[in-house]
This record gives structure tokens, C-alpha cells and sequence, in this order.
């Protein structure tokens, strides 16, 4: 299915911080931690364990490293971790979503607004970029040794609303309410992503300059490069021409 990803967009620039493997397992044993607490043990019966888990291996994670997140998560004195989200817009209005994982709110509030300040932003009430973005199921595979056209048409039976194949990597993505049946289908397929989640798509995306990229860019690293942070999307158009 053609189309332009838009998945594949927001994520052209992450390369430098995926270098950053410790912070990577950081947000990885995190979300364990909330799936855990969330829907228990058992990834079979829990989504969202079983998507952490795929991220884990996805990263190279040991597997004792996985298994004893799960095991400290599910006992007592485990980190209080709790999700919060943050709505802002960065310099020329840029819409930016930021999903945490935090053990203390009042530090995360005070270093996400400050993030925000230090580059012309602000941070906005909570919905206030509820129209800007879509929640939807994304999963990133290796294409190797896969048949696509026969992939694709398995994707889609199962719930997938579009299937991308780009650089030796194919994007499935589906409607939020159909992530589940699409993980399922592909565990009977023995696939195992190397990324999948829930993420949000921006709408519509917004075209800027590239002397406001240079100041966003900044922006997002820092969010990013904060222990706290989990994910961070924004509708910025992605333009070539900026890593020039």
C-alpha cells in the first residue's frame, strides 16, 4: 500500500539519541514497569507487556535484564512510576506531544516547562492538541526473508489499515481498536517487531524554516535526552534540506 509515512517522518531524526543505549533500556524497564502494574505478568494476557517486551529484544535487551524488570515490578517496593502526558506548541506554533513515565510529577512538570521556555515555547492546557494528533498501532519489521505482497495482504485481513515498506523496513499501522488482533496475527506468523505501540500521528503536518528546524531540533533533544520522557511527537513537516 503506497503512501506517505508519516511514521517514518517523525522518526527520520532519532538516530543520535537511539546511539544512547542506557537511556534506551531506561524507557524500556519503565514501561514494563507501568504494563506490569497496569495488566500484570503475563504477557500473553497483557498487550502492552508483550509490546514492551518485543521493544526489549527489539533493542538487544537481555533477556535476564527483561526478566527481572518484570519481577521487580511485580513486587513490593517497586518504583512508583506513574504516566503523565504534556501539551505544548514550540517555536512557530509547533504542535508537541510529550508521553512520560515519571516517579516524581513535580520535577517532570518543572523540566518539561522549562524545556519549552529555553527554545520560545509554551506548554498548553491538557486537549488542547487533541484534534492535532491520531492514536494509532504501529509495528516496525525487518523486511528480510518476509514476501510483502502476501504480508501485506495477511496485515490487512487482520485489521491493518496501511503497510509500508521503506530502506529494508516495513511500517504496519493500524486503527487503535485493531492493534491487538494485528500482534496476534503476527505472533501466529512468528514475526516479532522490532518496534510496536501505540503512537500518535499528527493530522496534518506543518511546513517550517530551517532556522526554526535548528531551533526546534534543539527542542526535541532535549525533551528527549530527559529520563523522564518516553516518547515525544510533533507535526513538523520533514524537509531533506535541514540536515544540509
Amino acid at each position: 500500500m503506497a503512501g506517505h509515512s508519516k511514521w517514518a517522518n517523525i522518526r527520520h531524526r532519532k538516530g543520535a539519541q537511539d546511539a544512547k543505549r542506557g537511556k534506551i533500556f531506561t524507557k524500556i524497564i519503565k514501561e514494563i514497569s507501568v504494563a506490569v502494574k497496569t495488566g500484570g505478568t503475563d504477557p500473553d494476557s497483557n498487550p502492552r507487556l508483550r509490546s514492551a517486551i518485543q521493544n526489549a529484544r527489539g533493542q538487544n535487551m537481555p533477556k535476564d535484564n527483561i526478566d527481572r524488570a518484570i519481577k521487580k515490578a511485580s513486587g513490593e517496593g517497586a518504583d512508583n512510576i506513574e504516566e503523565t502526558t504534556f501539551e505544548g506548541y514550540g517555536p512557530d506554533g509547533i504542535a508537541v506531544f510529550v508521553e512520560c513515565a515519571t516517579d516524581n510529577n513535580t520535577r517532570t512538570v518543572g523540566n518539561i516547562r522549562s524545556y519549552f521556555k529555553k527554545y520560545g515555547g509554551n506548554l498548553g492546557k491538557d486537549g488542547c492538541l487533541e484534534f492535532v494528533f491520531n492514536r494509532k498501532g504501529i509495528f516496525t519489521i525487518d523486511a528480510n526473508e518476509i514476501d510483502e505482497d502476501e504480508f501485506t495482504l495477511e496485515m490487512i485481513d487482520a485489521g491493518a489499515s496501511d503497510v509500508e515498506v521503506e530502506e529494508g523496513m516495513i511500517t504496519v499501522s493500524t486503527e487503535m481498536e485493531d492493534f491487538g488482533n494485528v500482534q496476534k496475527k503476527l505472533n501466529e506468523l512468528s514475526i516479532e517487531p522490532k518496534e510496536a505501540g501505540l503512537r500518535r500521528l499528527p493530522v496534518t503536518t506543518k511546513e517550517i524554516t530551517k532556522e526554526t528546524w535548528q531551533s526546534f531540533s534543539k527542542l526535541i533533544d532535549l525533551i528527549e535526552d530527559d529520563d523522564d520522557v518516553q516518547q515525544v511527537y510533533h507535526n513538523v513537516e520533514f524537509n531533506e534540506d535541514f540536515l544540509n
